[in-house]
């Protein structure tokens, strides 16, 4: 267990021959130091980026702010994030009662992962992406902008007029990165240029920026809402788009690797340990994932000779391309597939976990300024119970998809995935440092074991998902630190992924790039699928016949968001408890 070391001056102090022993701090003041440090945290956060709230469930400390990206406001909020590390440093973890483990385990993944990654200079490039960019997070926070009082609809107008200002410190940011060194490869940087054109091309009443305007029933806000996306908002994304075409696009890095910046390896492995909350070295994870990969293989070539009586792995994945009941005939009969998926799905979950939430999932397809800029399928939250989350499909690519492979995605990203476990931790009393808490091990960890668990319980209505299941996990743990840090080129990093055969060479190409802008993250969804289903496999060896599966997902999920050692101590704690019942 990581210990933390007090600071030198503090411990000369304590050296007086006269001075009497300092009294152990009770486990109750423990607890209340903490939780004043992780409410001081929270704060922090939200003051710095008041849009987090509309995801997290927090409240917001206004509504007409965008987080500020100026150097001097990211320094202030270092210096703040170091102060609030170094006190949590003087607290010990093991004299704190069992119940603040969660809120300390959290907070300190979030301070030392932050802390860690500014290494990478994010600021200076990194909001060039098509999968996270700021440019984004407009349409995210333009849903759920309050305007249902006059108040707020005066805020909503104060922070899209500042639209601009948000470019402009986005554009200074970026020049910077540039003069140091810093930049997006320039084929992400292609892909975000066709993404802020078509948002920007939208007529201001039917942008998805105008949102507010079209909830409001005040007439004279929504024009004057809607004058402010076509007057200020429009232009500034125009203006923006043009940058990164003319001045930012020539200067922009050819290569992939993040081991090609300042820093780059350290970068990487920071990067890492952020997605992961593992310190495991790029080789380790690369090292790891190939030995899972080499399991999953042996268990398509399996699979492949029961089904096909073939056993080679290129010969079954074109088996299962080429099958033509196995693919689709347009776009909407894949959007209705996922959705029918996704409904199929809640009902059979209810066997396999305490509860299921009220909170339903719909699935909707992207926004016509996302589609062919290769971002991924995904998760979207909704912190409003009362409203549905959304699986946001990406059905560009229909005509070469599985509906095997779309079958996987879908429950990856609702039931028993993604929404299953985010609507099961909102469900249940969270601290606000919970609810803040973010890592992909745990959250792509648990949807990387949906996937398994949904062919356990019978979800899968394809048999061709059972061999795409298994050709795909893992190989991001192999392909990931390969391109980043062990010199794997574009084109073999596409030929790997697309030899599992669970996409497409243009597919593999757009995944190719989302690792590019991502360093680290697809690494995470089997660091955490392998861990999670470790644990229900140790729980099984040693419960034998009282191993309860509810009952083990109960206490996967009921602990929110945590870093994988601490859901391994919870699991352990769990089973030895179970194995002291009479």
């Amino acid at each position: 267990m990581l210990r933390y070391a007090v600071p030198v001056a503090l411990v000369l102090a304590g050296l007086s021959a006269s001075a009497a022993p300092a009294r152990a701090p009770e486990p109750a003041e423990q607890a209340a130091r903490l939780d004043r440090l992780a409410d001081r945290a929270v704060k922090l956060y939200l003051n710095y980026d008041p849009t987090i709230a509309y995801f997290t469930g927090l409240p917001a400390p206004d509504h007409r702010r965008w987080a500020d990206v100026r150097p001097a406001a990211l320094r202030a909020f270092e210096r703040e994030s170091d102060a609030i590390r170094t006190e949590l440093a003087g607290i010990d973890e093991d004299r704190l009662p069992p119940a603040s483990e969660p809120t300390y385990a959290n907070l300190r993944e979030q301070l030392e992962s932050e802390q860690q990654v500014r290494v990478c200079r994010a600021e200076l490039w990194m909001g060039v992406s098509h999968m996270t960019g700021w440019h984004l997070s407009l349409g995210d926070v333009a849903r759920e902008q309050p305007v249902g009082t006059a108040d707020e609809r005066t805020q909503a107008l104060e922070r899209w007029s500042s639209v601009p200002a948000l470019v402009d410190a986005q554009i200074a940011n970026l020049r910077e990165g540039l003069r140091t060194g810093y930049s997006s490869p320039k084929s992400v940087v292609q892909r975000v240029i066709g993404q802020v054109e078509g948002l920007a091309a939208l007529p201001a009443a039917d942008s998805p920026l105008n949102d507010p305007a079209k909830r409001s029933e005040d007439a004279a806000f929504k024009a004057a809402f809607t004058e402010v996306i076509g007057a200020r908002v429009n232009p500034a994304l125009k203006r923006y788009a043009e940058f990164l075409k003319t001045e930012y696009l020539p200067r922009a890095r050819e290569a992939l690797a993040i081991s090609t910046i300042p820093h780059g390896r350290e970068c990487y492995q920071a990067q890492l340990r952020g997605y992961t909350t593992l310190n495991r070295s790029p080789q380790e994870v690369y090292d790891i994932g190939r030995a899972a990969v080499e399991r999953n293989t042996a268990e398509v070539l399996d699979t492949g000779e029961r089904l096909f009586g073939v056993r080679d792995f290129a010969a079954i994945v074109a088996r299962v391309a080429e099958a033509p009941e196995n693919r689709f005939h347009s776009e909407a009969e894949m959007i209705a597939f996922a959705r029918d998926t996704v409904a199929r799905a809640r009902e059979k979950v209810a066997s396999l976990f305490p509860f299921v939430p009220a909170q339903s999932a719909i699935v909707e397809p992207f926004e016509a300024y996302m589609r062919g800029s290769g971002a991924s399928s995904h998760y979207e939250p909704q912190s409003d119970p009362a409203k549905p989350a959304i699986y946001r499909i990406n059905s560009d690519n229909w005509a070469t998809e599985t509906r095997g492979a779309a079958e996987i995605t879908a429950l990856h990203e609702a039931y028993p995935g993604h929404h299953m476990q985010i609507a099961y931790a909102r469900a249940l009393p969270q601290t606000d440092i919970a609810k803040l808490s973010f890592n992909s091990a745990y959250i792509e960890g648990w949807a990387r074991y949906s996937e398994r668990l949904s062919e356990e319980a019978g979800i899968y209505a394809t048999p061709y998902a059972l061999i795409s299941r298994r050709t795909w996990p893992a190989r991001g743990m192999v392909a990931d630190p390969g391109m980043h840090v062990l010199g794997w080129t574009r084109e073999q990093t596409i030929e790997y992924l697309a030899s599992s055969g669970r996409f497409s060479r243009r597919e593999a190409a757009d995944t190719v790039d989302r690792m590019a802008i991502m360093p680290g993250q697809l690494a995470s969804y089997d660091s955490g699928g392998l861990e999670i289903l470790a644990l229900r496999e140790q729980a099984r060896r040693e419960l034998g016949d009282r191993f309860d599966l509810k009952a083990f997902h109960g206490v996967v999920l009921g602990g929110g968001v945590l870093p994988l050692s601490t859901l391994r101590r919870h699991v352990e704690a769990w089973i030895a408890a179970e194995k002291a019942k009479p």
